[in-house]
C-alpha cells in the first residue's frame, strides 16, 4: 500500500511503538550483527530517534551540554509476540524512516540496508515470523565513521555545514549546523515502524491527478488492485456535502485499472485568502471475483488549476486563473528532537498560520519531509505549499550511480504520496545550491547541477506531471541570487543592512525566504532558557541560541540592532547598557515593524513582487532565533505585527516622498466590500488633518489612495518638504466597515518611533471573565500609545504590540496557559509609557 492510500478494507495494522530497548556502542565493523556484550541496554518509553529517547528517559535535554550522537553506533531491539489474529503469510513489516545508515535483522536474518533517511521500506515477513519470541534488531551506524572515508572533494563549500562530505549522505542538516539548529542530529527511527496483515488485498496508486478547467473538475487515476481470485470491478467514488459522484475504472491488463471522471460545476479549491478550500472525499469500491467487496480510502482531493507565470523574469502563481500574492513563512518541524507530532498539533500549527493571514508555507531543503498530517492540514485550511526536496547548499554527487539511485527512490516515494494535493503549488529541487555555487566562485556551468536540472525533474514529471518544478530556491536571473528575476533568498532588508526602501528599490519578484532576524521572545520564553529570566543578551547561553552564519563576524542580533537604531533613532548598545529590559522591548518591536513595512511595499498597488516567505516560522528551542513563533508555538511580537500586514483585507501605508503618503486598500476575498477610510494625524491626545471617505472594495483587488486627495488642504503628512517643525507624531489610516467596526489600521511615523516616555498616557484596561477560563480586556487610551502589549501571569493574549489612538477601543482575549499562576497579576505596557498600567482582577480572580 502506498502512502497516498489511507486504508484498505481487510487490512489490519499495528504500530510497533512500545517495548523497544536501545544501547550505545563504539562504531562496529561492517559484518557485526550485534552490539558488544559490554553494551548496556535500556528501555525506551516509545519508539523515536536517539535524542528523543534520551530526553524521555532523563539522560539528556537541550539545556545540557551536547551529546554527539553521530560518533557512535546505536542499536534498537524489539522482542514481540505475533498477535493470534495476525497469523499467516501475508504480513508486511514497514519502516517509514530510518536515520541514517541503518541495517535491519528479523530473527537473526537480514532484512535490508538503508543509507537514506528519506526512503521508506516494506518487507514481506510472514514466513519469517514466529507465534512467540520474535526479535527485530536495528543498527544505526556512526555517521562520523562514514564521513571519515576518503571521497572526492566538492567543487564549492557550504559554510553552514561543518563537514562538507555530508553531501554524500541522504540525511537532514537539522542538528548538524551549529549556527541555527540545536545539537540533536536525528539518529534512529524518526518515523513509524509497523506490522500489517493484508489478507491478500492490495491497492496501490500509480497516478492520481486532479485539475479544473472551465468550471469542470477533472480527475484521472491509475492503480493496481489485487485480491485472492481476481477483481471483478473497481469504482471511484467522490463525495462532498452529502453528494456522491461515481465512475467505473477500466481494466488495463494484469492488475492495472484506470479511469477518468468529470465533475461539471465543481467546487474549486482556493487558498483561504481568496475563497473556500473545497475538498472531496475519495475512495475506491472494489468488487472481487471471490469474497466480499471492500473499499480503499484515498483521502481528500481538491480541484483547482495552477500555473507558474515566468515570462520576463516574473514569478507569479496563478490559481484558478487569478494571480495570488503568496506570503507566509518557511516551515520548521514542531518537534526537532523526536519529529513526532499528532494530527491535532499539526492542524493547530497550520491554523495559526492561516489566522496570521499566511497563504503559503515552504518546506525548505535543510529540514525534513513533513508527515502527511501537515499536507492534510494545508489542504483543509487553504494554504499553498512550496516544497523543496531535501537538498541544501552543498555540491551533491548526482553523477555517482549509487547516490543517484538512492535519490531517485526518495523522489519517487515522496512525489507519489503528494498526488492529488491541491495545496501543493511547487516542487523545488533544492535550497540555495545554485546560489552557494555562484557565491563561492564556481564556474557558471556548475551553478545548476544535472541532478536538479535533468534527473529530479524527470522523475517528478513521471509522477506529478502538472505540478510546477523549479530547480533551486534562488534561480532565474543572470546569476542565481538576482533579486529582480525569478525567486531569491532576499536579505537586502535584513542581513545585508540595506535601508527599508530597498524592499521596493530592489525590484524583488519572489522571496523564497527573507527577513531573517534574531527575534526576541517574550519574558516567559526567556525564563525557560538556561540562566532563566535574568539572562542577558551578551551571555554565552543567550548567544548560543541566537541565529548566525558559521564563520561570520556578526550574527542576526547585530542585524536586528541595526534596524532598531534606525526605527527608534538611538544607539542600541548604549540602550542595552542603560536599560536592558527596554532594549528587549524595543528589540521585539523593531524586527516586526521592519518586516511589516517590507510587506507593505511588496503588497502595494502596482508592486512587481508576487510573494515573500519569512525565514522562518518557529524556533527549534527557547531563544532569540529566526522564528516568528517560539519553540512552544507562542507568538513573538513580530508575529502579531506582521499578521496585521498579511491579512486578506487590510490597509497599508507607503511613503512616496514628495508625492506624500498613499494608502493601499486590499480585499483579496471573493466578495466585494463597502468600507470607510478614516485618516487622522495624532500628537498626544490631539488629532488634526482628519478626513473620511467611503470606498467600494471589489473582490480580489488592491487600490491606491493618495491621502492628500482626501484632505481639503495641503498637509506635509510625511514631513517630506520640511518647511517647518513637524506638528504630529503619527499618521493613522483606519479601514472600517459600514457599521464603524475596525477592519484594519496602518500607522506612519514621519519622525521615527522614538516618542518620549510619558508618566501617564491614560492607558487603561477593564477585565471581564468569560467562558473557558478566559478573560477579556477592554483597552483604551487618552493619548497616543505605541506598541501596546499585555503581560498576565498564566495567560496568553490573542493580540499584542498594536498602536492605540484615543477614541478607539481594542478588545483583547487572554487565554489560560498550562499551570496558570495565581494570584492575578496583569499589566498593560506601551513603548512610550514610563510605567505600565495595572489591571484589576475580574470577578472570580
Amino acid at each position: 500500500m502506498d502512502r497516498r492510500t489511507r486504508g484498505v478494507g481487510g487490512h489490519r495494522r499495528i504500530a510497533l511503538v512500545q517495548g523497544w530497548q536501545v544501547c550505545c556502542a563504539p562504531p562496529a565493523a561492517e559484518q557485526d550483527t550485534s552490539p558488544p556484550d559490554s553494551a548496556t541496554w535500556f528501555e525506551a518509553p516509545a519508539l523515536g530517534p536517539v535524542a528523543a529517547v534520551l530526553r524521555a528517559t532523563g539522560q539528556w535535554s537541550l539545556d545540557v551540554p551536547a551529546v554527539h550522537l553521530d560518533a557512535h553506533d546505536w542499536w534498537y531491539r524489539l522482542r514481540f509476540d505475533l498477535p493470534q489474529d495476525m497469523a499467516g503469510d501475508d504480513l508486511v513489516l514497514g519502516f517509514d524512516g530510518l536515520a541514517t545508515l541503518a541495517r535491519a535483522w528479523l530473527n537473526g536474518q537480514p532484512l535490508f540496508d538503508s543509507d537514506n533517511m528519506f526512503v521508506a521500506h516494506q518487507c514481506k515477513v510472514g514466513p519469517r515470523l514466529q507465534p512467540r519470541g520474535n526479535e527485530l534488531l536495528l543498527r544505526f551506524a556512526s555517521l562520523d565513521q562514514a564521513l571519515a572515508a576518503r571521497k572526492p572533494r566538492p567543487r564549492w563549500r557550504a559554510p553552514m555545514v561543518v563537514n562538507q562530505q555530508l553531501r554524500w549522505w541522504r540525511t537532514t542538516l537539522i542538528g548538524r549546523t551549529p549556527g541555527w539548529s540545536p545539537p540533536c542530529a536525528p539518529v534512529g527511527p524518526w518515523r513509524g515502524i509497523w506490522l500489517e496483515q493484508r489478507s491478500g488485498r492490495s491497492v496501490e496508486l500509480q497516478q492520481l491527478h486532479c485539475g479544473a478547467t472551465g468550471g469542470t473538475g477533472l480527475l484521472s487515476l491509475r492503480c493496481t488492485v489485487e485480491a485472492p481470485g481476481g477483481i471483478g470491478a473497481v469504482r471511484l467514488v467522490l463525495s462532498r456535502a452529502g453528494q456522491e459522484t461515481t465512475a467505473s475504472l477500466v481494466h488495463a491488463g494484469a492488475a492495472q485499472w484506470q479511469g477518468r471522471m468529470q465533475l461539471p460545476g465543481v467546487a474549486l479549491w482556493w487558498p483561504h485568502t481568496h475563497g473556500e478550500p473545497a475538498l472531496y472525499e475519495a475512495r475506491l469500491q472494489v468488487t472481487p471475483l471471490q469474497g466480499e467487496p471492500f473499499e480503499a480510502d484515498l483521502g481528500r482531493v481538491g480541484f483547482r488549476s495552477l500555473a507558474l507565470q515566468r515570462e520576463d523574469g516574473d514569478f507569479e502563481f496563478i490559481v484558478n486563473g487569478l494571480p495570488v500574492f503568496c506570503r507566509g513563512a518557511c516551515w520548521t518541524p514542531l518537534d526537532p528532537v523526536g519529529f513526532a507530532s499528532t494530527a491535532v498539533q499539526m492542524r493547530h500549527a497550520v491554523d495559526q498560520c492561516r489566522s496570521a493571514g499566511m497563504n503559503m508555507l515552504r518546506v525548505a531543503g535543510p529540514m525534513v519531509y513533513e508527515h502527511d498530517d501537515f499536507l492534510d492540514a494545508c489542504d483543509e485550511l487553504g494554504l499553498l505549499v512550496w516544497h523543496d526536496f531535501m537538498f541544501a547548499s552543498m555540491d551533491y554527487p548526482g553523477d555517482d550511480p549509487g547516490f543517484a539511485a538512492s535519490v531517485e527512490a526518495e523522489v519517487r516515494q515522496q512525489a507519489s504520496r503528494w498526488q492529488g494535493r491541491p495545496s501543493l503549488a511547487l516542487l523545488c529541487g533544492n535550497s540555495e545550491v545554485s546560489q552557494q555555487a555562484a557565491m563561492w566562485g564556481a564556474a557558471r556551468d556548475q551553478w545548476l547541477p544535472r541532478l536538479f536540472a535533468e534527473q529530479v525533474p524527470a522523475w517528478v514529471q513521471q509522477v506529478l506531471p502538472d505540478t510546477p518544478y523549479w530547480p533551486s530556491s534562488a534561480w532565474g536571473g543572470v546569476f542565481p541570487h538576482q533579486v529582480d528575476s525569478g525567486s531569491v533568498s532576499y536579505y537586502g532588508v535584513g542581513a545585508y543592512l540595506r535601508p527599508e526602501e530597498d524592499a521596493r528599490r530592489s525590484g524583488l519578484r519572489f522571496a523564497s525566504e527573507c527577513l531573517g532576524f534574531s527575534n526576541v521572545p517574550e519574558p516567559d520564553t526567556i525564563a525557560r532558557m538556561p540562566g532563566g529570566a535574568t539572562l542577558r543578551v551578551t551571555h554565552a547561553g543567550w548567544k548560543a541560541r541566537a541565529s548566525r552564519d558559521l564563520g561570520a563576524g556578526w550574527d542576526f542580533e547585530d542585524v536586528r540592532d541595526h534596524y532598531l537604531g534606525q526605527l527608534f533613532r538611538l544607539d542600541p548598545v548604549r540602550l542595552r547598557y542603560a536599560d536592558h529590559e527596554r532594549y528587549l522591548m524595543l528589540s521585539r518591536v523593531a524586527s516586526g515593524e521592519t518586516m511589516a513595512r517590507a510587506f507593505a511595499e511588496w503588497r502595494r498597488a502596482g508592486s512587481g513582487c508576487r510573494g515573500a516567505l519569512v525565514w522562518w516560522l518557529r524556533d527549534f528551542w527557547a531563544g532569540a532565533g529566526w522564528g516568528l513563533l517560539d519553540d512552544a508555538s507562542r507568538p513573538k511580537a513580530c508575529w502579531h505585527i506582521l499578521a496585521r500586514a498579511l491579512q486578506p483585507c487590510t490597509v497599508l501605508l507607503t511613503d512616496e516622498g514628495n508625492s506624500g503618503l498613499v494608502a493601499h486598500l486590499v480585499n483579496e476575498g471573493a466578495q466585494p466590500l463597502q468600507a470607510v477610510l478614516d485618516i487622522a494625524t495624532w500628537r498626544g491626545d490631539v488629532a488634526a488633518h482628519q478626513a473620511r471617505r467611503a470606498f467600494a472594495l471589489p473582490a480580489r483587488s488592491t487600490q491606491a489612495v493618495p491621502l492628500l486627495g482626501l484632505l481639503e488642504h495641503f498637509a506635509d503628512l510625511n514631513h517630506a518638504y520640511r518647511f517647518g517643525p513637524l506638528n504630529h507624531d503619527a499618521v493613522v489610516a483606519s479601514l472600517r466597515s459600514e457599521d464603524g467596526s475596525l477592519l484594519a489600521q496602518a500607522f506612519h511615523f514621519p519622525a521615527g518611533m522614538d516618542l518620549p516616555r510619558e508618566a501617564d498616557l491614560g492607558l487603561q484596561a477593564q477585565a471581564q471573565a468569560i467562558e473557558g477560563g478566559r478573560v477579556q480586556l477592554q483597552l483604551l487610551t487618552r493619548r497616543l500609545a505605541l506598541g501596546v502589549h499585555v503581560q498576565a501571569n498564566g495567560f496568553e493574549a490573542d493580540d499584542q504590540y498594536f498602536h492605540l489612538v484615543p477614541g478607539d477601543v481594542r478588545m483583547v482575549t487572554l487565554h489560560p496557559t498550562e499551570g496558570r499562576a495565581r494570584p492575578w497579576r496583569c499589566t498593560v505596557h506601551a513603548l512610550n509609557a514610563a510605567v505600565p498600567a495595572m489591571v484589576r482582577a475580574p470577578n472570580g480572580y
